[in-house]
Formats: C-alpha cells, sequence, structure tokens
C-alpha cells in the first residue's frame, strides 16, 4: 500500500467498515505492533484530522472503527475517538449503545482513548464504569504541563519552560476544553502548573485503560494530508503516540504502571472582587475556597490611614459558597485598602485583601477615568494588564464576561470561576471598582432573548458572581440589592462626573406586550423602563451613559438581538430624553467583535454619540464592520478597550473616549465637552 492510498484511508470522514483486516489483537509480546480502531472526522471548524496517520507512524496497524460492531468485536488493541468527533452523531450514538462493551473491551486489558470534545458543558464522559468520572467544560487554553512526568505516556516529550506541546498552530488550541471534575482517574497532564484542569486523565478497569483528553495533538493534517502544523508541532504529537504505542503494549501485558488516582483539589478560591463603590459604601466579594459549615462567619477589614471599618458577613451556600460584604461610612475621594478573613481565623489561610478609592463627591470638580469592555477571554489575557496601567480607577463589563452557553446552574457558576480566576483579570478587579451587565452568551447563548426557558439559572450565577448595587427587581417591582431570586439584572452606578445606566435588554424580551407599541414586544419590560425614567430625571451627573451589551442600531446580520430589533422602545427611550431636555446622554454597546463610534445628529436635542467596544478577547467579525451614514470611526481589532476620561476641572466639562487595545495602541478618540452634549455654555 503506498502513503497517498494510506492517507487516503485514514482520513475518511466518519467511521464504516475496515476494508483492512487488523492483525489479531491479543498478542501482548512487547514487540507485536499494537492495532487501533479509529474513530475520526475533519473539524468543522479548523478542518483538520489525522489521528490515523499519527498512530500509523507512531508504529499502530490501524483500522477505521466500524460503527456496526461492539467494541469487543473489532479485534484491535485500542480504540481512539478523535477530537471533535461528539460533533457527529455516528460517535454519540456509537459511545451511548456500546457503552457496556467499551467497559469490557478495556476490562480484558485494551485501552480506551477519547480526545477532545468540543462546545461541551457539563457533559460527563457516559460510559466510563461505575465510581470513575470525568465531566467536561469548554475552557480552552494554550498552555499543557507534564504532572506525571514519569509515566509512560509523558516521559521524554518535549518540554520548552515547563510546558508540553509548545510551537503549535495557532487557529488550532492544544487543549480545546478541559476536564472540570473527575473521580478515580489520576492526571498525567494539566493546562495549568498547579494540576488543574486537566487534560489528560488515566482511569483503571479491569486489566485495561481509559484515557480521557481534551488534546487536540491529533489534528495535524488537513484532508490531503498535507500539514497544518509547524514539523516541530507533528514531531510532538508522533512522539505522544509512539509513547501510547508502548503504553498499549505495556496494558496488553499486565505490566503497565498501577494507576493511583488523583484527588480532586480543594473548592476553587476565587476573589477577592472589588464591586460598586460610590462616596460613601463600597461592596467586596469572595470565594474564599473554605466549608461554610466550617467557617461561616467572615470578617472584612477596611483601611485608609488611621480610620478602620469592620464588617462582618456570611458564606452563602446558596450563592456558591460566596460572601458580599456592605461596608459604609467612608469618605469620598479616599483610598481604601481591605482584607477578607474567616472570623477567628482558619490555619493556613492567607487574608484575601484588595484596594478601591471611593467615588469623588457628586458637584465637586474631578477627573475620573473608566474602562468599559465587552466579549472577554476566560484564558490569561494581558488587556487586564493594560487597563489597570493605562490608569483606569473602575472598569464596566458590558457582557458576555464570561461566556456560559449553557442552561446548567453549575455549569454557569464554573464559567463565572474560571474567568475570574485568571491572573490578570484577578489583579485587577481586587485593586478597583467592577460592575457589569450581560449579554446574550452570559445571559444564555448566541441571540437568546427573554423566552429563554433556563435564564434563572444563569441570573443566579451571575448575582453570584457579581457585587452590583443592586439586581433588577422583585416580584412586586423593588429593586433588589439582596442576590435572591429576581427579575433581570440592571442596575446604575455614578461615579463623580459620570453616571452609568447598565440596561438589561435580555431578561424581559419578548416575554410581554411592549409598554412603547403594545402591538410588539417589549425589550426592557414596564418596571425597567419606569426605574430608567425616574433615574435618569433625578440624575445630576455631568454625563450620562446608556449601556447595554447589545448595540443600539441594526448588527447587520440575520440575528436579532439589537436595538433595531425593538426601535419602538429604543426611540421611546431617546423621545424621553429630549422631551425631557437631559443633557449629556451617549450610548454604549458592545457584543459585535468590532469598535465604532457613531455620530446620529442632534437626535436628542444636541448630538447622540454611540461607542462600540468589542472585542476584550482576540475573535473579531470584520462582516459586522458595516457601513452605516452615522460612522465616524471603526476599527476591526482583537483585545480591545474604551478608556473614557472625564473631566469636570475644566470648563467646559470635557469626556474623551479612546479606543485602546492591549499593546496600548490607540485606534481612534472622541473628544466631547459638556457643551456639546447639551449642557449650556
Amino acid at each position: 500500500m503506498t502513503n497517498e492510498g494510506f492517507h487516503r484511508r485514514s482520513f475518511l470522514v466518519g467511521g464504516v467498515a475496515a476494508a483492512l483486516t487488523a492483525t489479531t489483537a491479543g498478542t501482548a509480546g512487547a514487540q507485536a505492533p499494537p492495532t487501533a480502531a479509529v474513530l475520526e472526522f475533519t473539524d468543522q471548524w479548523t478542518k483538520a484530522t489525522g489521528l490515523a496517520e499519527l498512530l500509523r507512524r507512531a508504529g499502530f496497524t490501524t483500522v477505521p472503527l466500524d460503527i456496526a460492531k461492539p467494541p469487543t468485536a473489532q479485534n484491535v488493541d485500542l480504540i481512539a475517538f478523535g477530537s471533535f468527533t461528539n460533533n457527529d452523531s455516528r460517535y454519540l450514538n456509537y459511545t451511548s449503545t456500546h457503552a457496556a462493551a467499551l467497559r469490557e473491551f478495556a476490562a480484558t486489558g485494551r485501552v480506551v482513548l477519547d480526545l477532545a470534545q468540543s462546545d461541551q458543558y457539563g457533559a460527563a464522559v457516559a460510559y466510563l464504569p461505575g465510581g470513575m468520572a470525568a465531566v467536561r467544560t469548554d475552557s480552552d487554553y494554550d498552555t499543557v504541563f507534564p504532572t506525571a512526568a514519569d509515566h509512560p505516556l509523558v516521559a521524554g516529550l518535549r518540554v520548552s519552560e515547563g510546558r508540553l506541546f509548545t510551537g503549535r498552530a495557532t487557529a488550532i488550541r492544544v487543549s480545546w476544553e478541559t476536564v472540570r471534575s473527575w473521580r478515580s482517574m489520576r492526571v498525567l497532564m494539566a493546562c495549568a502548573a498547579t494540576g488543574a484542569p486537566p487534560c489528560l486523565l488515566e482511569g483503571a478497569h479491569g486489566a485495561g485503560r481509559f484515557l480521557v483528553s481534551s488534546l487536540t495533538v491529533d489534528k495535524c493534517f488537513d484532508t490531503t494530508g498535507t500539514a497544518v502544523q509547524p514539523a516541530a508541532a507533528v514531531a510532538d504529537s508522533v512522539a505522544f503516540f509512539t509513547n501510547l504505542a508502548g503504553y498499549v503494549r505495556r496494558v496488553r501485558a499486565g505490566t503497565a504502571p498501577a494507576v493511583v488516582p488523583t484527588p480532586m483539589p480543594a473548592e476553587a478560591a476565587v476573589g477577592p472582587l472589588t464591586g460598586h463603590v460610590d462616596e460613601t459604601s463600597a461592596r467586596l466579594w469572595a470565594r474564599p475556597g473554605l466549608d461554610p459549615a466550617s467557617f461561616p462567619a467572615w470578617v472584612c477589614t477596611v483601611r485608609a490611614g488611621t480610620t478602620t471599618k469592620t464588617v462582618t458577613t456570611t458564606l452563602a451556600t446558596a450563592n456558591d459558597n460566596t460572601l458580599l460584604a456592605t461596608v459604609t461610612g467612608l469618605r469620598a475621594a479616599t483610598r481604601y485598602e481591605y482584607s477578607i478573613a474567616p472570623q477567628g481565623g482558619a490555619a493556613g489561610f492567607v487574608p484575601l485583601t484588595g484596594s478601591f478609592t471611593t467615588a469623588p463627591a457628586a458637584g465637586t470638580p474631578a477627573i475620573v477615568t473608566m474602562g468599559l469592555g465587552s466579549c472577554a477571554p476566560s484564558t490569561p489575557n494581558t488587556v487586564w494588564t493594560r487597563i489597570v496601567d493605562e490608569g483606569c480607577d473602575s472598569f464596566v463589563m458590558l457582557g458576555d464576561t464570561p461566556y456560559v452557553d449553557s442552561p446548567d446552574l453549575a455549569v454557569a457558576r464554573t464559567k463565572h470561576r474560571q474567568f475570574l480566576a485568571q491572573p490578570e483579570l484577578a489583579r485587577m478587579v481586587r485593586s478597583m471598582p467592577v460592575w457589569g451587565t450581560w449579554d446574550d452568551h452570559d445571559f444564555g447563548g448566541n441571540d437568546y432573548h427573554g423566552d429563554y426557558s433556563a435564564k434563572a439559572n444563569n441570573r443566579a450565577a451571575f448575582v453570584d458572581y457579581r457585587a452590583n448595587a443592586t439586581f433588577g427587581h422583585d416580584a412586586n417591582g423593588v429593586q433588589l440589592t439582596t442576590r435572591g431570586a429576581g427579575q433581570g439584572v440592571y442596575t446604575s452606578f455614578r461615579r463623580g462626573p459620570v453616571e452609568v445606566f447598565l440596561l438589561d435588554p435580555r431578561w424581559f424580551s419578548r416575554t410581554e406586550p411592549s409598554w412603547a407599541d403594545p402591538a410588539k414586544t417589549t425589550c426592557l419590560g414596564r418596571v425597567q423602563w419606569d426605574w430608567l425614567r425616574d433615574r435618569l430625571r433625578r440624575s445630576t451627573a455631568t454625563f450620562k451613559a446608556l449601556a447595554t451589551g447589545m448595540i443600539w442600531d441594526d448588527k447587520g446580520n440575520a440575528e436579532k438581538d439589537d436595538w433595531e430589533t425593538y426601535a419602538h422602545e429604543k426611540n421611546a427611550i431617546l423621545d424621553f430624553v429630549t422631551a425631557e431636555r437631559i443633557p449629556g446622554c451617549f450610548l454604549v454597546g458592545g457584543d459585535i467583535h468590532v469598535s465604532r463610534a457613531l455620530n446620529y445628529g442632534p437626535r436628542v436635542g444636541y448630538d447622540l454619540w454611540q461607542y462600540i467596544v468589542s472585542p476584550l478577547h482576540n475573535s473579531t467579525i470584520p462582516s459586522l464592520n458595516t457601513p452605516h451614514p452615522a460612522l465616524v470611526h471603526s476599527a476591526v481589532e482583537p483585545h480591545v478597550f474604551l478608556k473614557l476620561v472625564a473631566d469636570t476641572t475644566v470648563s467646559p466639562a470635557t469626556l474623551t473616549a479612546t479606543w485602546i487595545n492591549r499593546e496600548g495602541r490607540r485606534l481612534f478618540e472622541v473628544r466631547r465637552t459638556a457643551t456639546d452634549l447639551g449642557h449650556p455654555a
């Protein structure tokens, strides 16, 4: 058989009956070529494949998995499922139908390798035997660390700066997904040097083994057999599968090392996070990671010079073992340091520390530097460090912060934990006040609206992991300051000359007739609309941001999550601003993975601007940078945030909006005065 012929055979999409007959399994001699049945598919996103070819290069005799036969009838030593196989029903049907046979296959001294499954939110590897478990989650990593360096699957692999599988194509993540929880399995590789989250797990069953992984090291070729990875990366993959060949031989011979399960680490600790801060109070949040039954009471100490404030709060089991402390009696425009620790102490526990500066007193000349952004990564990213280094004294998360995309409460909470645990972000949120609203992906999923049936779960996770002043309203329409069940997550806050109205266009949309046009459905809902009118009327801030995750005009694609879909309510809001002669208003949006500045002219009696900032992560969508008569500036640029500087120490007061990337490059800037925005000259 020629190599070309083998390429065509091993790159078939789908598992079909083998045209080749494998060598007889059960020949456990050290020199016998191991045999493998492979189920793999060309990935719909990266268009890459390669598991069968890599196994062949590593010394295996390979055949396609015959999906008409159970694993025990495949007559091989290894059954290997390639990465992204879950995107084809044949994988799901096969593993479901033959779950018992997969367990029997392993028990008789064989190996099952299950590589990455994409877009899995809390999905268990269901065919594992009782007592063994691995549950996947959809966090992506480009780092892999050896946690069992002497194991046959890991020993001898190339290590660069402590990491495995470096120097790979950037379009194909090294670990697409991870495992969020496991039981009775050993961690062999992980995506962090701490040993969690795992990306390669080993479990023993009878005389055989299960290998559960999120590695995508099989994605090395396109469908013609041309390499899509650098030569060194392909060599790394071959080395791993060569190790696998030796490991399979040892399992068949009964000489593989015993599996000593890795215990899951203690409950994840996250925080602290500095939440809502105004002139005289602050809300401080943390998930310390200690057992609430043993450490129910926690002490938050806030200091500025010789002044000390102490507040005792509880670790709330109903809010995913998080705490929220509200400290009052503070002084305006004052920097405070704080610490959070269990009452009475805990052996080895290091107090959680952070800082914040209270808002300037209303009406006092001041300069406020606020960061805003949307569509954020849940992997390490220096954009957060840039925000701090640019001198921002506060930050607003405009949604898709993080990407949840699941109806499962446990998954949503895990996503929020993973997001806040990223080192650069963790540094930022403990050092300045942070507020947030949500957009579609943290509300539920792409282009989701208020008719989403599982929205209460995502709201519960949101309020568990934020420290806004308020969280929407209760069943009676009363604003909620607590973190229990409620409706929506809208809130507002003032920081010196800026007041931000963080609207919620998700929860209420499509749930009732619109207050603006009963023939159409609502976006904001009646209670939120009444709240917004009241707050706008009472606001004395020089500058007023009407902020949502979604943009205030048409996205220009088939999706309906934009304000143009609810133009009847958008226009009613702007007509209200006009009729009430409310100066200083501007619009803020995110979502579209493009940054833009639009000037709609004197729509509200003065020029109305919209500032769109997206994304904080690395994925742009150039097609959404659509032409518009109001468009003044735009940039299709990753890792972008908006730096908003409000200065009332000059006359007239100024509002300067600058779009900045993580390298510090200024993309464009809009500078307006209070006079430009409707204030008297």
